[in-house]
């Protein structure tokens, strides 16, 4: 089968203005790798509604399996529901097995106070909002509190996945996401990487060597990584290229040979798989 990209949406002015680091891309792409799978792209947006907006409707469109994190809780400066419910067109209702799971979480909160449960208490009903989802939506399980994530397909048979911030809660739903839908995606040892260490070397001398390759090899991806001050190499490029193992090999291969002309001074061999 022909399986979609996959994407990554960070929502919230905490990231951008410095006050939290974001942990949930490092993460995403460690859990996409355990599978066989890769990041395509990442975006970053602030609590800014009509970029939300334009991001989620460039991700309906792109076709991707997109996860999106922040911005679904029930204060004003989450709008990530909203956001979600204009970029596909439908209206927010309140999920009925979302609303029972919220109840169960309030009830199982009062009970640990010694409080009563009192299901229509003002604060109580405005939890209520944490289930408000677009008409249609599919939830995630939240095994932290109860809480759940939504999911909503989109027309390319893909899907739109959002979770909380708060990685305690996103996590555990991004991974419930991937082994529940897309399963039938995950490859083993399917992606690998070979390179080679150059030491004190160009990267302008070595491109056309680069673009030869990915011209004898259009399944493969050429990469260079310099670095000036390395603790053991000092300056140097990681040059390789990455793919499917079998076109790797003929790929690494002929880029050692094409560049023994340069006479270049090399250190160790890497080798990467997912």
């Amino acid at each position: 089968m022909n399986c979609p990209a996959f994407g990554l949406i960070v929502i919230g002015d905490e990231i951008l203005s410095g006050k939290r680091a974001d942990k949930h891309l490092p993460y995403f792409v460690q859990l996409l790798g355990e599978r066989g799978l890769q990041l395509a792209w990442a975006e970053y947006v602030g609590d800014d509604p009509a970029r939300i907006t334009a991001t989620l409707r460039r991700a309906i469109a792109s076709g991707d399996v997109v996860f999106c994190t922040g911005g679904i809780g029930a204060t004003p400066d989450d709008h990530t529901r909203q956001c979600a419910a204009a970029a596909f067109g439908r209206p927010l209702v309140l999920h009925p097995e979302a609303k029972r799971l919220i109840q169960e979480r309030i009830a199982d909160t009062a009970r640990e106070k010694g409080l009563p449960y009192e299901p229509d208490r003002p604060d109580n009903l405005h939890r209520l909002n944490m289930g408000m989802f677009p008409e249609g939506a599919r939830l995630m399980p939240n095994v932290y509190n109860k809480i759940p994530g939504f999911a909503l397909d989109t027309p390319a048979r893909a899907a739109i996945y959002f979770a909380p911030g708060f990685p305690v809660m996103a996590w555990p739903m991004m991974a419930w996401a991937l082994d529940t839908d897309w399963s039938q995606c995950f490859r083993q040892n399917a992606w690998v990487e070979k390179s080679v260490i150059v030491l004190g070397a160009m990267e302008g001398t070595l491109t056309p060597v680069m673009e030869r390759v990915e011209a004898a090899h259009p399944g493969v991806k050429v990469f260079s990584l310099p670095s000036v001050d390395h603790p053991e190499y000092g300056a140097h490029i990681d040059l390789g290229v990455k793919g499917e193992p079998a076109a790797v090999e003929t790929a690494y291969a002929d880029l050692r040979r094409w560049l023994a002309p340069f006479a270049l001074q090399y250190g160790p061999e890497i080798v990467r798989a997912t």
